[in-house]
């Protein structure tokens, strides 16, 4: 494991015993469910090609059915339903969390090879007569972990000595901001917070680990051992509201050891071969009113994303509970030094500085945050006449950009070469991605979002059979200094950071020029700056369609107004359990509107270079819209007649994006006030 100052941690010493019911006194109306186990252990599965991501559960053992939306769901009479209040600001009932892991063991539970738990697993502290406390805190996390155990937990495995092989899919979790009290609020580790959690997550962090999450709460597991990890981040140390730290430039900065330990893994696994998936709560978000991250933070985090395209393939959080995705792109980075694969093809930008962070993210903070989105992808590089982002291009198109000849005119193969070069070649690659899901809580509607991903070639293996991961050793090589030195200490200052040559045979050569003389004054970084991909590596499983990279996901979300509605119609006579399902809300697969083949980063351009039109061509096949629409369960349909059809249309994509960011909660009149 990495090694830093500071001695080894006895969790056993902090490990908590809170209840098994979280309920308050009082609450008992809310059950837990919590069934027992009786199942046989089941044998190793081969992969599925899916897995789920399940976001800000935020269950509220204070929640109570018919209750005042305005009084945070807790007292007072109005229309807060069975399952919850929809398209409101109160949290989840406990009926909801355990119909949602009820339908995902009957459902999906057979069909995913592992978990992506994106943090927010306790209540908000939105009612001061129901103060948080830290034991509350403990206890709804505990909560949620039961019903990971009863979903995916091995039936005669759970009580045996090694608590990190008892489930049959490995399940990845991650600190939301609200899972820690002050909410936002994570001091550099070790700290209560990291103790507590070694505890409550000893099922998902490998015991290889426990050292490093007590420093920070980051690791990894190997999903599908040697082939796939997920790297779970502790973004509340990139997070702007956390008080308690300073980004991520200084070395004391548990931020700055945080970008440090994500270079040395990433760097590990491409030694081994081996692809991730980035996880975390706060996504980075970056627009002229909200940035989530601290400036520093970004930086380094856009800068990682591009040196190890070939190892990532995606980036997915949760938190802002809307449904979107955005880019980082090589363009905004302000690093004024030389990067060896960057500099070459890109300027430095300027400074960015927001308007605002935004921390409360109203409704209306939603509206103006998702129209700068969209301004933003109006900008891109647009393609030539005839061509796409998704039409198939070949590096020699480069090579035409390179030699073309000064005259008025450029040629029409001189237009595509000058597109590839401005969007980084052609798959893209001066862009990176990172994916928001929708959450749980049902802010608009409860969601779960079950992505499939390419597993061909890996048919015969399993998903891993516990939490396992072995991360680097930093002095198998050199001191984190001794690396530092072989990276600054250059007499060549021009020379581009993160040359390929052989890092021992030159941290030598640097020992002894160190003993020759006054150093040179160095426009280097403060910190190591990761190498690029190999010329001769192909591009990577987020760019290239190959085994490991994302097709397609489906949205599956739960119609709370229909479902209440059902109940009340029929004067509650059945179980409420009848009336509850998740529905397909959409798919990327065969979209007629997101028209998207993969979820590579081209496929993304060329929908985001959609959203940002004015107007797109309408052709008849797209005349349906989005998928729900066609839904009469929905009853969500427009108003009056249909308008005479026409070559071109207000961008009926841009309109459907919004639709889904907001889970079919807004009427066609609010987003054509909102959105225009």
């Amino acid at each position: 494991m990495v090694r830093f100052t500071g001695g080894l941690l006895l969790f056993s010493a902090f490990a908590l015993a809170a209840p098994r019911n979280p309920l308050p006194h009082g609450q008992e109306n809310q059950q837990v469910l919590i069934n027992p186990a009786s199942k046989a252990q089941p044998g190793p599965r081969k992969l599925q090609g899916r897995f789920l991501h399940i976001t800000d559960i935020h269950p509220d053992p204070f929640y109570k059915s018919g209750s005042d939306s305005d009084e945070a769901c807790h007292a007072g009479k109005g229309q807060a339903g069975y399952y919850g209040a929809e398209v409101t600001d109160c949290d989840t009932p406990f009926t909801l969390v355990n119909a949602t892991f009820k339908w995902i063991e009957n459902n999906i539970k057979d069909q995913i090879d592992f978990v992506i738990w994106t943090g927010d697993s306790a209540r908000h502290d939105n009612d001061e007569r129901f103060p948080r406390s830290d034991k509350q805190v403990i206890k709804l996390n505990k909560y949620v972990v039961e019903k990971f155990v009863e979903v995916f937990g091995k039936p005669d495995n759970i009580n045996d000595p090694d608590p990190t092989n008892d489930f049959v899919v490995p399940i990845v979790p991650t600190f939301g901001n609200n899972d820690i009290l002050p909410h936002n609020i994570f001091l550099p580790g070790p700290n209560k917070w990291t103790r507590t959690y070694s505890s409550i997550w000893n099922k998902f962090v490998p015991g290889a680990q426990r050292h490093s999450f007590a420093r920070g709460g980051w690791f990894f597991t190997e999903v599908i051992p040697n082939k796939l990890a997920v790297i779970s981040l502790n973004t509340l140390y990139f997070f702007d509201s956390n008080s308690a730290v300073d980004g991520c430039d200084l070395k004391s900065e548990p931020g700055y050891e945080h970008m440090e330990w994500l270079r040395i893994q990433l760097q590990f696994l491409r030694e081994r071969g081996m692809k991730a998936m980035l996880i975390g709560h706060v996504p980075p978000a970056r627009t002229e009113s909200k940035q989530n991250w601290d400036e520093s933070c970004y930086q380094k985090y856009t800068l990682w994303m591009r040196q190890y395209r070939d190892v990532i393939i995606a980036s997915i959080y949760g938190h802002m509970n809307v449904d979107h995705f955005m880019f980082q792109d090589v363009k905004d980075l302000t690093y004024k030094f030389k990067i060896k694969g960057i500099s070459d093809e890109f300027s430095p930008a300027e400074s960015f500085e927001p308007d605002s962070t935004n921390e409360t993210f109203s409704i209306a903070a939603k509206t103006t945050y998702l129209n700068e989105l969209r301004e933003g992808w109006s900008n891109l590089p647009k393609p030539p006449s005839g061509h796409s982002y998704i039409t198939e291009y070949s590096n020699d198109m480069l090579d035409i950009e390179k030699k073309k000849k000064k005259r008025k005119k450029p040629t029409d193969e001189e237009k595509l070469a000058a597109f590839l070069k401005e969007i980084g070649g052609p798959w893209g690659e001066r862009f990176s991605l990172s994916l928001v899901s929708p959450s749980v809580v049902p802010n608009f509607f409860p969601t779960l979002r079950v992505v499939d991903y390419n597993i061909t070639g890996l048919e015969d293996h399993h998903p891993a059979p516990g939490a396992v991961g072995t991360p680097a050793e930093v002095a198998e090589t050199a001191s984190i200094n001794e690396i530092e030195d072989l990276i600054f200490e250059d007499d060549d200052a021009d020379e581009e950071v993160g040359s390929p040559a052989d890092d021992m045979h030159d941290l030598k050569k640097k020992r002894k020029k160190k003993k020759k003389g006054k150093k040179k004054k160095s426009r280097r970084p403060k910190f190591p700056v990761p190498k690029p991909p190999s010329k001769s590596s192909p591009p990577g499983p987020g760019y290239s369609p190959q085994p490991l990279s994302l097709i397609s996901w489906t949205q599956y979300y739960s119609n709370l107004t229909r479902v209440h509605e059902d109940m009340h119609g029929h004067g509650r006579k059945k179980n409420p359990e009848h009336y509850f399902d998740y529905q397909v809300e959409y798919s990327t697969k065969n979209d007629s509107v997101y028209r998207m083949n993969d979820l590579t980063m081209r496929s993304w351009l060329d929908l985001a270079d959609r959203i940002g039109r004015e107007k797109i061509p309408s052709p008849k096949s797209e005349a349906v819209g989005d998928d729900l629409l066609a839904q009469s369960e929905l009853d969500m349909t427009k108003k009056g007649k249909r308008k005479k059809e026409s070559r071109t249309a207000k961008n009926h994509v841009w309109r459907t994006f919004v639709k889904r960011a907001f889970v079919h909660t807004k009427s066609d009149d609010e987003i054509d006030e909102d959105f225009g």
